[in-house]
């Protein structure tokens, strides 16, 4: 099965979910050409993005990147059509709005999931959004601001109403954050709302969990977050898996190389010093998950390889983490 986006139509139905300090260019080009289905870029600040701020440019760069997804956050009508425009003259196929993010940084500037206790100021931006390019828009959204008002139904339906072509819906209220498990079942009276696509969010981490993810929310595609941190190969695998391919782990040696070109493209996008403190985070990650799968890496190792400020060491520290190995298949 395939998913469509307006005019757009997707190889499968599994997405890597935006990620503030998380999907950057490097990881999503990665994501993507191992097989996910979609990769959207981290939130971006429509204003600055506008503005022309340097770092939040880099949060929208795509290239490489086919469809490319930029995800906008704002309050302001006019910011947001002015960076949907901006995004769409870069390159973006798809702009996404961000009315889902729970951070008090951004909620308490009357952005992201803060939108959904303001619906009118909400509809106001999709209309600014999608009024100003001729590219799909879509929304991603929680459940509600917290558990009195989940009202995701309704948002998703003037959405919808007012030329939204997706709806992304994590399975939690913004008063959850990120703790207890996401509610799929929930998202099920989003998908009875509307006609469109509906996406699933929160807590999939394999093919078992994507396949009862959809199963309980009747969503269309699922969308992968937290658990694609030092596997970002795991989208396209999972993709595969639901559309009854067999689900290939690439090689060490594979996945060696694409460790060390997110690593590099963090350097080369953003300078030594802010591209080494960056990384730390996916280096840690991807020491993790070789550890889950049995790797003998000390934890002097895992210790060095976040704490280097040296690139050639790091690279040395990977190449032993991922040894070479037959590629097989996993279930």
């Amino acid at each position: 099965m395939t998913l469509a986006i307006g005019d757009i139509i997707l190889s499968g139905r599994v997405v890597l979910a935006p990620m503030s300090g998380v999907t950057d260019h490097g990881m999503r080009r990665i994501a993507r050409r191992f097989g996910a289905s979609l990769v959207v870029s981290e939130m971006v600040a429509s204003d600055s993005f506008v503005n022309g701020h340097e770092e939040t440019r880099l949060r929208a760069e795509g290239t490489g990147i086919n469809p490319h997804v930029v995800q906008l956050a704002g309050r302001d009508p006019f910011w947001m059509s002015e960076a949907a425009r901006l995004a769409e003259a870069s390159g973006a196929a798809i702009i996404d709005i961000n009315m889902g993010c729970p951070a008090k940084k951004v909620t308490g500037g009357y952005a992201g999931s803060a939108l959904m206790r303001d619906l009118e100021l909400a509809l106001k931006l999709v209309d600014a959004t999608v009024s100003a390019v001729k590219v799909p828009v879509t929304v991603k959204m929680r459940l509600g601001w917290d558990e009195a008002t989940l009202n995701a139904p309704e948002l998703a339906r003037r959405c919808e109403a007012a030329g939204v072509k997706l709806v992304t819906i994590h399975g939690r209220t913004r008063c959850q954050f990120y703790k207890g498990a996401a509610d799929w079942t929930a998202i099920s009276a989003v998908k009875r709302a509307v006609k469109i696509p509906v996406i699933a969010n929160g807590d999939c981490s394999s093919l078992e969990t994507a396949r009862a993810m959809l199963f309980r929310s009747g969503a269309d595609g699922v969308m992968i977050g937290r658990a694609a941190m030092g596997q970002p190969w795991l989208v396209g695998m999972i993709a595969r898996g639901l559309n009854d391919h067999p689900m290939i782990l690439p090689s060490l040696n594979e996945r060696r190389d694409a460790a060390i070109e997110h690593y590099q493209s963090l350097l080369s996008s953003m300078g030594l010093e802010v591209g080494i403190r960056h990384a730390r985070k996916h280096l840690a990650a991807y020491s993790e998950i070789r550890v889950q799968e049995g790797a003998d890496i000390s934890a002097v190792e895992r210790e060095k390889i976040v704490t280097t400020d040296n690139e050639q060491e790091v690279i040395s520290l990977l190449s032993k983490f991922f040894a070479p190995e037959e590629r097989r298949s996993v279930t």
